[in-house]
């Protein structure tokens, strides 16, 4: 037992961790052999790199050794005299003759014929007969003889009774249920529209918004009833709350209105009031 634990400095690697087991497994042999493989590879590959590497200088000498002895041709140049040519200047080209003056045709004798213009013949106004002649007989756009019309008697005027009679005016009904859009007489705030828009603005909570909204705008139409009061109140437009508080704002003013006539009669209208607010 004390031999095997001496250290033999001769051994490898390999005989120290393959001692005491299979030699014979594929593992050992592969790592035996691994310097041996490593050593041909390596010449192996460094065989082959030089080839393809000096290949294109092996092609280009083989190249050289098989090309034919090049010929050499002996060229003399030879001057060229060359005659000046006559450059011969064209001849100035003579004009051609005038052109024969073309012959006058002879004129044939003519007469003006003078077309005298047609004047307006004066019209012969027949003046009117006198009244005592008309009253004698009929009157009429041409003279004619016969025999003579009795002259025209006016009938007599009506008895007078004391009394006038004149015609009165009926005026078309207006209905009491209807809602009217064109009216004679439009209905009217106490103070004007102006102060309308003073109310509805005064009264609108703007913290009902949220206060970025920026310009919202919404068309409010409501009914003026004959009385004044207010009803039917809407509100169409982009924002939902803008509506509604727009709808609680105009209601919320009780002043009677001026309401709307036809025919002196006051009626149901409906009143539209464009409204644009500024939230920032």
């Amino acid at each position: 037992m004390a031999d095997e634990n001496v250290y033999n400095p001769n051994l490898t690697l390999d005989e120290i961790v393959f001692e005491n087991r299979n030699k014979e497994y594929g593992a050992y042999d592969l790592r035996h052999q691994y310097p041996r493989l490593l050593t041909k590879s390596f010449i192996i590959g460094t065989v082959l790199f030089l080839v393809l590497a000096l290949s294109p200088f092996i092609y280009l000498t083989i190249k050289r050794l098989t090309e034919p002895p090049k010929q050499e041709v002996k060229a003399d140049l030879v001057e060229i005299l060359q005659e000046d040519k006559i450059i011969e200047q064209p001849k100035e080209e003579e004009p051609p003759p005038p052109p024969p003056p073309p012959k006058e045709e002879e004129k044939i004798e003519i007469i003006q014929n003078v077309v005298p213009e047609p004047v307006k013949a004066p019209k012969i106004e027949t003046p009117p007969p006198p009244i005592s002649k008309q009253l004698e007989t009929t009157t009429g756009l041409v003279n004619q003889e016969g025999v003579k019309a009795p002259a025209y008697t006016p009938p007599p005027p009506p008895p007078s009774t004391g009394t006038r009679t004149s015609t009165a005016e009926v005026k078309p009904q207006v209905s009491d249920t209807q809602v009217y859009t064109e009216v004679e007489q439009t209905a009217e705030f106490p103070g004007g529209i102006n102060a309308f828009r003073n109310k509805v603005s005064s009264n609108f909570d703007g913290s009902a918004m949220n206060g970025d909204e920026g310009t919202v705008k919404a068309e409010v139409t409501f009914v003026v009833e004959r009385d004044g009061s207010i009803t039917d109140v809407k509100a169409s437009g982009a924002n939902s709350d803008f509506n509604s508080e727009a709808v609680r704002t105009i209601k919320s003013i009780k002043n009677k209105w001026t309401p709307a006539k036809i025919n002196g009669q006051s009626v149901r209208y409906r009143f539209r009031l464009p409204l644009t607010m500024n939230f920032e």
